[in-house]
């Protein structure tokens, strides 16, 4: 582990704690958790490690594997506005938690990805694993509800990524060979056991050698125009609504869109087919789950990621080039975009003895359509797992 050899080089000692969230992937459920919609997620073996040891000064001090410029800030000055570096995150965070309890202590840390961001929620990864830190060290013990709350609004109110619950859900909630089947509107949720009739499967990674930031990308945008459709709806349909700022398309019901979608902008009735095709994913994709049939869940999730081209457009050509390609590629059940779909990755979920000719095929396939990318491209074979832990 290198976060634990560089930390020893800073600080001539052991770290004394470490803290791991892992990274997630969203089979079915994709952009519609921040309009209350369902989700299904799986969390996996690659994350965020933190090693930290407590600071009793109050001073927090973090050193990063994948950037350069070193973090430090006292638990009780933490800056009232993002300052513009990756540590925005983890101020946010620490702000979260000292709203709700009274910290004394720092800590020093050095925090390590396991791989390339972008498209797995590193973000929401590196906000858990650090509250879990903090509040380690403070001996603080946070409630699961607690920590995907805290999380969620270190990005909404602090970072300024108007995220919904899914990364954090999947990030605290899953276990391993489990499926997490979430309803967003009241936060119930099942975890699925993988059918013992349910072929053996690995979920694959497709980095397309692009980064992205959600801070800066249309992510933010789109959430607006769903709002934007939930609103014109309601108002269509002599329907009560409130705030703006507070509406959902989950708050329409389905029999409203049908009548009045063709009264909808273009972007916007795109947006709200999107959701309301997806929700009905999300649901059937967790009954084949139930019953072990992966090979119809899989197409699903193929369905999911041409919707998100299609309606949500989302995507670049990059990302659409390789879901094009998975698409024709034996061995893979389904796959899409992995996260908002603004650059970052693809996900598969495939069958294990094909792995080695979908790495092949792919990558042959996809850096002939972009040479550029040689060597910035990459693939991993993931296995499910559970959510975070120190």
């Amino acid at each position: 582990m290198n976060a634990l050899v560089k930390y020893q080089e800073i600080y001539h000692k052991k770290p004394q704690y470490s803290s791991f969230c892992p990274y997630r992937i969203s089979p079915l459920g994709a952009h519609i958790d921040h309009q209350n919609g369902i989700i299904n997620g799986l969390a996996i073996d690659k994350g965020i490690e933190i090693v930290f040891s407590p600071k009793l000064n109050g001073i927090v001090e973090l050193t990063s594997l994948n950037f350069d410029k070193r973090a430090q800030f006292h638990i009780n000055g933490i800056p009232e506005v993002k300052v513009g570096d990756w540590a925005d995150h983890l101020r946010g965070a620490a702000k979260q938690l000292t709203n709700s309890y009274k910290l004394k202590t720092g800590l020093s840390a050095v925090i390590e990805g396991s791989l390339p961001i972008g498209g797995l929620s590193s973000s929401a990864s590196v906000i858990i694993a650090f509250l879990s830190a903090l509040a380690k060290v403070n001996e603080i013990k946070l409630e699961p509800w607690e920590v995907i709350n805290m999380a969620k609004l270190a990005e909404n109110e602090y970072v300024g990524v108007n995220c919904g619950k899914l990364d954090q859900s999947c990030e605290v909630l899953c276990r391993k060979d489990h499926l997490l089947y979430l309803d967003c509107l009241d936060d119930s949720y099942e975890l699925i056991k993988k059918n013992d009739r349910m072929p053996e499967f690995k979920i694959a990674i497709f980095f397309s050698g692009l980064q992205r930031s959600l801070s800066n990308s249309k992510y933010n945008l789109r959430q607006d125009e769903c709002k934007a459709a939930a609103y014109s709806l309601l108002a269509y349909s002599n329907s009560e609504y409130g705030k703006f700022k507070d509406t959902r398309l989950r708050d329409v019901d389905p029999k409203i869109y049908e009548e009045y979608r063709d009264r909808l902008p273009e972007n916007f009735r795109k947006r709200a087919n999107h959701f309301y095709s997806e929700i009905n994913r999300a649901r059937q994709g967790a009954e084949y789950w139930r019953h072990g049939d992966l090979e119809n869940y899989g197409k699903l999730v193929f369905e999911s990621g041409l919707s998100s081209i299609r309606n949500y457009e989302c995507g670049c050509p990059e990302l659409i080039k390789l879901y094009d390609i998975m698409t024709k590629t034996d061995g893979i059940y389904g796959g899409r975009f992995s996260g908002a779909g603004f650059k970052g990755c693809c996900m598969a979920l495939i069958d294990p003895d094909y792995a080695e000719s979908i790495e092949a095929k792919v990558g042959e396939e996809y850096l002939k359509a972009f040479p550029q990318l040689q060597g910035k491209y990459s693939f991993h074979i993931c296995e499910s797992a559970d959510g975070v832990k120190l």
